[in-house]
């Protein structure tokens, strides 16, 4: 195919890009030949040809890595939208049905409540009436996989530092936090918080921002807890205050289950502290319709 850009004609051969998807998909012209019954010399001519022909370097070379530029991240883009395009335009001609449902991938922190991952992902599935993709992570992962456009969303409770430019960012959700225990801690109820004190209590691992906000709110009020554990799982958490090891401080959101069987119970509510919820998006070149329609309209609904 020759594309005229600036009076000068470039040549696309549809052969190579195939080869170049295959390749950055595979992550190495080995993996790429095998995949292809082909030998890996004649691989890695096909693939500096096609980038001689374009005009573009895609790939960053080193040892036997090979990472893609950014150029080569909107190529691949591209190149995985022409061959599904080519793969329903075969299943039409030929009266086979093709699904028209958008693919979404999603990222959640892996201490997100579980309860509250099955509801954003009932609401994606029936409103967008998309195909899903869910996956779990650090903060710091599922920021970097989504600037590598392998991720077009990522859930999270705080916002990425030092994206300007390159994230953008909606608020779907702002959770009170209520402090929870087994029927055994219901007399803390009274004098609460101060009843806290000197309490067993469980709480999130260092690495979760909700952390640093119960414990700032700890110090102004002047409570120590007796802190028995910490872990990052929420739903542990939850097991470890049903077996009365101690208090816990999450959205009641995330223990209604819990709370309406009476396996926890509210001792109180931190005034002012709150786990606030955000969709997270990248900037690129071709956007997923689905990921632009949640960040134009989607909120949580407590």
């Amino acid at each position: 195919m020759k594309i005229t850009i600036h009076d000068q004609s470039v040549w696309l051969n549809y052969h190579h890009l195939y080869y170049f998807m295959m390749v950055a998909t595979e992550g190495s012209i080995a993996k790429a030949a095998e995949k292809l019954s082909m030998g890996q010399p004649a691989l890695s001519i096909q693939l500096k040809q096609f980038e001689e022909s374009i005009g573009v370097k895609l790939f960053e070379r080193s040892h036997k890595k090979m990472g893609l530029t950014e150029n080569g991240k909107v190529a691949l883009d591209y190149a995985r939208e022409i061959f599904k395009q080519g793969t329903e335009m075969i299943e039409t001609l030929h009266d086979r049905p093709t699904t028209k449902r958008i693919h979404l991938q999603l990222g959640t922190l892996d201490t997100t409540p579980k309860h509250l991952t099955l509801q954003l992902a009932e609401q994606i599935v029936k409103s967008m009436n998309c195909t899903l993709t869910l996956l779990e992570g650090r903060q710091e992962e599922l920021i970097q996989e989504l600037i590598q456009h392998r991720i077009d969303l990522v859930v999270t409770n705080q916002l990425p530092l030092g994206t300007a430019g390159q994230m953008y960012t909606k608020k779907i959700a702002r959770l009170p936090l209520v402090v929870l225990g087994s029927k055994k801690l219901l007399p803390l109820r009274k004098d609460f918080p101060q009843s806290l004190n000197q309490q067993p209590y469980i709480s999130p691992t260092l690495d979760n921002k909700i952390r640093h906000d119960i414990d700032h709110f700890f110090k102004l009020a002047g409570i120590e807890p007796d802190r028995m554990a910490e872990t990052q799982d929420v739903m542990v958490q939850k097991l470890m205050a049903i077996a009365g090891m101690g208090f816990i401080v999450v959205p009641e959101f995330a223990a209604k289950e819990y709370i309406k069987r009476k396996e926890l119970h509210i001792i109180g509510e931190l005034s002012n502290v709150y786990e606030e919820l955000y969709l997270v998006t990248a900037s690129r070149k071709i956007e997923n319709p689905a990921a632009i329609e949640l960040m134009k309209h989607f909120k949580i609904e407590l």
